[in-house]
């Protein structure tokens, strides 16, 4: 591993989460249990919804979602360009076109409403939406687009566990289906697990299913004498979350407000720091108050300064990364390459994401600002 000073992400673990785990291992009971019903009870009241359904991971979500709701061989979704590649890879999983959106604009790199528009066709059946670092998408306006022409909303919120909009409703709770992530990176990190949240009775009961193979009872129900036998009633997959993770997560969940509280408080750092930068941006500027603030993106005013400023950063022991390249110019998704993804191809060469965690002490976030505008200021 390499030497990191200051790392592009940390976790927030204590003597919480190695006490829960040990009680996990003192029940020795570590499939999909009690632990995971409490997390996906808590989960569901966190984010206002009716149903949290607790998965293998954020992908499996994506998954179960396409397939919860009936898209298959023929359908298209539109999605956004920028993004990391599990919603493409789901949406080829279950034989769909995934059909790829253009950003607003370097300072709103979410999908825009406007192109949205331009891609719907008679095969359209659903529009993934990501909330990209944590900011929420033009939600109000995709909405009204997507009801009015019969359409399907998947939140991709993996980067968003926590925000909300300025009426209070939360990430998770705009659309009719949403999937979070909680990878070691995210702001709640159980290693690996997702979770899957919606208001439809329907849609819930057929993720559950879909979730353990399409057994009409789990080992945890016959562990228990609650049942005997089962059967098979559709074609499902293994996506089913751990008792260790669930425990993991409950913990985390309690930790995320405050956590996210200070990683707007960073944010407010950078922008203070940064915002002066000659022909940089910094997006999303005067939206953090609601936002998750999973992600510190900066935009370069060209590819050859993002360059210089990774290096520089990297020579000092700072860890950066790339939030991301354009879905399209990877090799296996350039047959699916489209006109109208020029901002996002332009983004993706020029952004940069700087380290940016709960436990980050403010001294490091001033510190890279410091390398950063020396890189800059040099002709």
């Amino acid at each position: 591993m390499p030497d990191w000073k200051i790392p592009l992400s940390d976790l927030d673990f204590g003597p919480e989460e190695s006490a829960v785990v040990a009680a996990v291992l003192q029940r020795r009971w570590l499939t999909m249990g009690d632990e995971v019903a409490a997390f996906e009870a808590e989960f569901a009241e966190y984010v206002g919804t009716k149903h949290a359904v607790a998965v293998s991971n954020g992908t499996a979500a994506l998954h179960l979602a396409f397939c919860a709701l009936g898209i298959t061989g023929g359908d298209e979704v539109i999605q956004p360009a920028i993004n990391f590649v599990a919603a493409a890879n789901m949406a080829v999983a279950v034989g769909a076109k995934p059909v790829f959106g253009d950003i607003v604009a370097a300072g709103d790199p979410t999908l825009d409403p406007g192109h949205i528009e331009q891609l719907i066709t008679p095969r359209t059946q659903a529009v993934v939406v990501m909330h990209y670092g944590g900011w929420l998408c033009r939600m109000t306006e995709i909405q009204k687009l997507c009801s009015a022409h019969g359409l399907k909303v998947i939140e991709d919120a993996c980067h968003a566990v926590g925000a909300r909009c300025p009426d209070g409703r939360m990430a998770g709770n705009l659309g009719d289906i949403a999937c979070f992530s909680f990878f070691s990176n995210k702001n709640l990190a159980v290693g690996e697990g997702g979770m899957i949240v919606t208001g439809s009775d329907e849609l819930a009961r057929k993720i559950r299913r879909l979730r353990s193979h399409g057994m009409t009872a789990l080992t945890w129900d016959r562990h228990r004498g609650h049942a005997t036998g089962y059967d098979v009633e559709e074609h499902g997959f293994n996506y089913r979350l751990d008792e260790i993770r669930a425990a993991l997560g409950r913990v985390q969940l309690s930790k995320l407000d405050r956590g996210n509280q200070r990683r707007r408080q960073l944010v407010s750092i950078y922008r203070r720091r940064l915002g002066d930068l000659q022909g940089w941006t910094i997006p999303f500027t005067g939206l953090d108050e609601n936002s998750a603030c999973h992600l510190m993106p900066a935009v370069a005013p060209s590819e050859l300064e993002r360059a210089r400023v990774a290096e520089a950063l990297k020579a000092a022991r700072i860890q950066t990364s790339l939030h991301y390249p354009c879905i399209t110019e990877f090799s296996a998704f350039r047959r699916f390459e489209a006109e109208g993804l020029d901002k996002s191809r332009d983004f993706s060469r020029r952004v940069i994401t700087l380290p940016l965690y709960a436990t980050m002490p403010e001294a490091y976030v001033e510190e890279v600002c410091g390398i950063l505008g020396t890189v800059t200021s040099v002709p």
